[in-house]
């Protein structure tokens, strides 16, 4: 009998759900090939952003995943530094303790997702990716996209620099009117696991994946 898993996710940002959500629907489909008997995946949902205290928001989330029969949540903060320690200590571990003490009907399957920097650090994993939906056949240092991407202070800018950079030799009636917010969706879908898992913050998010199915009992 083919098992089934919910997935509630909930992000930072309009933009950090339009690349992770994909990043965490594949994620759990790819672990899911390493439980025991078939697991379906159902598409991941999205729970509105809640804004205030990270403690009090990650809280409503888990109440808001009960009610809607989401059986893992994946909690999106970004480190904004060059190590997660903060913000696992300051913020996913005192929401995610706080959680799973309470007597209340929650969600207390919680997954951390945490890329160092911010999300776009991810969206840099692959460098021939990006610039294939840049549409450029520049060298990685022409594009200054050619350091590990967790190094970056502001990936970011470093995306947005890189579509700059791929253009400014075109003449202006040649070069294509692109800008990052059209690269989250489609980077989400076709970045490879083997870039991704180059990069310590998403082999940490990974593991809690995994963490997660054994507590479903589908991993042993």
């Amino acid at each position: 009998m083919t098992k089934q898993v919910i997935i509630g996710f909930a992000a930072e940002g309009p933009t950090d759900v339009r690349f992770l959500r994909s990043i965490i629907q594949r994620t759990f489909e790819d672990v899911a090939f390493e439980c025991e008997g078939a697991v379906e995946v159902l598409p991941v949902q999205y729970l509105n952003h809640e804004p205030g205290d990270f403690v009090e928001a990650t809280f409503v989330y888990a109440e808001k995943a009960i009610e809607r029969g989401i059986m893992v949540l994946c909690i999106h903060t970004d480190a904004d530094a060059a190590h997660d320690d903060n913000a696992f200590h300051h913020k996913i571990k005192p929401a995610f303790d706080y959680i799973r003490r309470s007597d209340t009907e929650l969600c207390k399957n919680l997954v951390a997702v945490v890329p160092v920097r911010m999300t776009e650090a991810w969206m840099l994993a692959d460098p021939d990716v990006l610039k294939n939906e840049i549409g450029t056949s520049e060298d990685n240092d022409v594009l200054c996209i050619d350091k590990p991407p967790e190094s970056y202070a502001d990936p970011k800018q470093v995306i947005t620099q890189a579509i700059h950079l791929a253009y400014a030799d075109l003449p202006a009636k040649r070069r294509r009117k692109l800008g990052i917010a059209e690269l989250y969706l489609s980077l989400g879908q076709k970045l490879g696991f083997e870039a991704l898992e180059r990069l310590g913050s998403y082999r940490k998010f990974k593991a809690a994946v995994r963490k997660a199915y054994r507590q479903l009992n589908y991993l042993h």
